[in-house]
């Protein structure tokens, strides 16, 4: 089971990003599990998820404390204590970025960082910074968790065409390196 915490900033489409997550991994014969986390319900306001990926029945029902995989939705909340808190010894970091890596203070204990500028994607594409599809193309990238024509056939029915292709962007472009 690969467990995976998302942050993000509430408009970047995070529970929408994680619901097409578990639906891709579902038709494809696995087992996808979302549990939103909310403090205050606005636009802006720092928000985050539990996201689970198996192929056998995932039972547990709690939040990640130990994520295997951090996505990040926006690097100014690399300054949150909880934003790196648990990162499992040799875990993957995919970031929205384009600072280095030593300016996102990445922990020793990563093993994969992973940096996509998907705010310009998203901006040059349709004009606002919702990020989520563009992640998730770099998601798909990075982990292989998930099947790429699937995934991109659901972003395309949920967001239509331009996230389709957002996605695909961000999947072409991100840059990832092993500690």
């Amino acid at each position: 089971m690969e467990e995976i915490r998302l942050h993000g900033r509430g408009g970047h489409g995070l529970v929408k990003a994680s619901h097409i997550v578990v639906k891709t991994a579902v038709e494809s014969g696995e087992y996808g599990q979302f549990i939103p986390f909310f403090g205050v319900e606005r636009k802006g306001s720092p928000v985050f998820g539990f996201l689970r990926l198996s192929d056998t029945i995932i039972r547990r029902k709690t939040q990640v404390y130990e994520p295997d995989i951090l996505l990040i939705l926006d690097d100014t909340l690399i300054t949150l204590p909880s934003t790196y808190a648990g990162l499992k010894e040799g875990g993957t970091v995919i970031i929205n970025s384009l600072k280095s890596r030593k300016e996102l203070n990445i922990p020793a204990q990563a093993g994969r960082v992973a940096t996509v500028d998907a705010t310009s994607i998203c901006m040059e594409a349709f004009g606002k910074n919702i990020p989520n599809t563009a992640m998730l193309g770099a998601f798909c990238k990075v982990t292989g968790l998930v099947d790429k024509d699937r995934l991109f056939k659901n972003i395309a029915e949920a967001f239509g065409e331009q996230n389709r292709a957002a996605a695909q962007k961000a999947y072409d472009i991100v840059v990832c390196s092993e500690s």
